[in-house]
C-alpha cells in the first residue's frame, strides 16, 4: 500500500479568500489572497440562496468515488483494520461510509452530520491512514485537528488513540488550561498529529514550540461553533501556515454562514455529504417543552435532578450553575458543576464521574453542549431555555446518541413561551407542550421526576486502585521512587500513542 500518496490528481491553488460580502468583514480577517491574486470564487459556480441561515452547500466539479459497505472495502492499513475490529467497529456509519473513500484518495471534504452520527471516525481514520509510515520532526506535526472545546479535544484524543497506536502514530492534544510545559515536551518528541484548539496552538507557534509548516492533512471539527467563539480570526492565521497543498476537511453538525468564509477560502472542489439537514439534526429523539409557574421552576428542576439515571441540565450562567449544584447537594442529588469558571483538572475529573455514574446529574453552561459522549444518557434538561436553535441542538445532541433513544425537557415559564415557539420553529421541531408542576404525574411520567431524599451528599472524588508495580528493574536494582511516580505521568498528559 502506498501511504504517501500525493494530491496530484485533485490540483489545487490555495490562493483566495473569501469576499468582501456577508462574513467576511464580521470577523475582522483579511479578505486578501495569500498570493496576492484576485479573490478566489471556489471553483462550484454560482450558488442560489440558502434557507434557514444556512449557505448553499457548494456543488463538486469532481465526481466522488461511491460509498462503501464495509471497512474491508477501504484503502487502508491493515493495522487500522485490524483495531476498528478490536474496538467492536464493525459497520461504518453513514458519514464515514460516504466520505472515507474520499478522504482517503485526498479530497477536500465538507461533512455535515448531526452529533452522534460518526464524524470523528470519518476524519480521524483518512487522517490515519493517510499519515502512517511517516514520521514527524520535532515541532513539525503532519496533521492537525482544530477543536473548538478542552473537553472535545480530549474526546477526538481518546476516540483516535487506539487507531494510533495501531499504526504507531503519536497523538499530541494541545489545549488551553493545562500544562503547557508537558504539550512543549510532547510535540519535541515528535508527535504526528496534534489535536488543538485554536488559542493555545497560537500561543505555541508564537514561543517558537511549533510549526505547521509540515501539516498536509488538516481538519477542522465543529467549526461553526469556533466562528460562533470568536475563532475565526486564530482558524483563519494557523490554516494560513499549513503547507497550501495539503488536504482540508471541515465537519460540523450545522453549517451556516459563519462557515462560508472557511468553504469558499480553504476547500478546493471538496466532496460534500450531508447526513441529514442541521434543522432536523435531532428530530429522532423526543422533544418536550414544560409550562412551569415560575415560583414552582426551582421544585420542578429538583424532583427531575432527583430521578433514577443520569441527567445534564443546562443553564446559561455559571453563577446559576454552581447556585443549582449546591441546591442539589444539600437536597439529597449527587451532582457536579461543568463550566467555563473550573480548571480543566476539575472539568475532567467532573466529567469522569459524571461517565461512570459516580455523579448522576450534571449542571453546566454550553461548555457541555459540544465535546462530551455519555453512553445510555437518556435525558438532557434545559433549566434555562437556550438563546438560539443552534444551541438547542446541540445541547439536545448529547442525548439519543448513535442511535439510542432519548428525550430533551425544556422548562419555560409564561414570559418565555414566545421566544421558545420561534425557536423550535427554526429548529424545524413540533415538541409535545405540556402544563406541568412539580410532584404532579405529567412531570413523573415525561421526566422520571420523584422527590429528594433531602439528605446531603457530599462528593468525593471515587479511590482508584493502582496496580502495584515492580519496585526493581531486570539487574536487580530499585528504580527510584521518583522516577516511578514521573512515568505514568508522562504517559497521560501527552496524549501519545505509542
Amino acid at each position: 500500500m502506498n501511504r504517501t500518496r500525493t494530491n496530484d490528481r485533485f490540483p489545487r491553488t490555495r490562493n483566495g479568500s473569501a469576499d468582501s460580502g456577508r462574513g467576511g468583514s464580521r470577523f475582522g480577517s483579511s479578505a486578501t489572497s495569500r498570493s496576492g491574486g484576485p479573490s478566489r470564487s471556489g471553483g462550484y459556480g454560482r450558488r442560489p440562496a440558502a434557507v434557514q441561515g444556512e449557505f448553499a452547500l457548494p456543488k463538486t466539479i469532481t465526481p466522488a468515488l461511491p460509498a462503501v459497505e464495509g471497512f474491508a472495502d477501504l484503502d487502508m492499513p491493515r493495522a487500522l483494520l485490524s483495531a476498528l475490529g478490536s474496538q467492536g467497529v464493525t459497520v461504518p456509519f453513514p458519514i464515514q461510509a460516504a466520505t472515507l473513500p474520499n478522504a482517503l484518495a485526498g479530497r477536500d471534504v465538507l461533512g455535515r452530520g448531526r452529533t452522534g452520527s460518526g464524524k470523528t471516525l470519518a476524519f480521524g481514520l483518512a487522517l490515519l491512514a493517510r499519515t502512517a509510515g511517516q514520521r514527524a520532526e520535532p515541532g513539525q506535526p503532519l496533521g492537525l485537528i482544530l477543536v473548538p472545546t478542552r473537553e472535545l479535544a480530549q474526546q477526538v484524543t481518546d476516540a483516535l488513540t487506539p487507531y494510533a497506536r495501531s499504526v504507531r502514530l503519536r497523538l499530541a492534544t494541545v489545549v488551553g488550561g493545562m500544562s503547557i510545559g508537558r504539550q512543549v515536551s510532547a510535540l519535541r518528541g515528535g508527535a504526528e498529529v496534534v489535536v488543538a484548539t485554536p488559542g493555545r496552538l497560537k500561543d505555541l507557534i508564537d514561543r517558537g514550540d511549533c510549526r505547521l509548516n509540515q501539516v498536509s492533512i488538516t481538519v477542522l471539527d465543529e467549526a461553526d461553533q469556533m466562528a460562533d467563539m470568536g475563532f475565526m480570526p486564530q482558524v483563519t492565521a494557523l490554516l494560513d501556515q499549513v503547507r497550501p497543498e495539503g488536504q482540508r476537511m471541515l465537519f460540523s453538525a450545522t453549517l451556516d454562514r459563519n462557515v462560508d468564509l472557511l468553504v469558499r477560502r480553504y476547500l478546493t472542489d471538496p466532496v460534500v455529504h450531508s447526513v441529514d439537514p442541521s434543522a432536523g439534526a435531532v428530530t429522532t429523539m423526543e422533544h418536550h417543552v414544560l409550562h412551569v409557574h415560575g415560583a414552582d421552576k426551582h421544585a420542578a428542576t429538583t424532583h427531575i435532578a432527583a430521578r433514577d439515571g443520569r441527567v445534564i441540565m443546562f443553564l446559561d450562567t455559571k453563577h446559576a450553575v454552581d447556585g443549582l449544584t449546591e441546591h442539589l447537594l444539600n437536597s439529597g442529588v449527587r451532582a457536579a458543576a461543568l463550566h467555563g469558571g473550573k480548571s480543566q483538572p476539575q472539568r475532567t475529573r467532573t466529567l469522569a464521574q459524571f461517565k461512570t455514574g459516580h455523579v448522576n446529574v450534571l449542571v453546566a453552561t454550553n461548555v457541555a453542549a459540544r465535546g462530551i459522549h455519555v453512553d445510555n444518557l437518556d435525558l438532557v434538561v434545559n433549566v434555562d431555555p437556550p438563546t438560539d436553535h443552534k444551541d438547542y441542538l446541540h445541547r439536545g445532541g448529547r442525548t439519543a446518541r448513535a442511535g439510542e433513544s432519548g428525550s430533551v425537557v425544556t422548562l419555560v415559564t409564561p414570559n418565555q413561551r414566545r421566544g421558545m415557539t420561534r425557536l423550535m420553529a427554526s429548529a424545524g421541531i413540533v415538541p409535545q407542550t405540556t402544563q406541568v408542576r412539580s410532584g404532579e404525574e405529567a412531570l413523573q411520567r415525561i421526566t422520571g421526576a420523584q422527590a429528594p431524599s433531602g439528605v446531603p451528599v457530599v462528593i468525593t472524588a471515587p479511590v482508584v486502585e493502582r496496580p502495584k508495580k515492580r519496585g526493581t528493574t531486570s539487574r536487580g536494582r530499585r528504580r527510584p521512587a521518583s522516577a516511578t511516580r514521573r512515568a505514568p505521568l508522562g504517559q497521560s498528559t501527552t496524549g501519545a500513542a505509542a
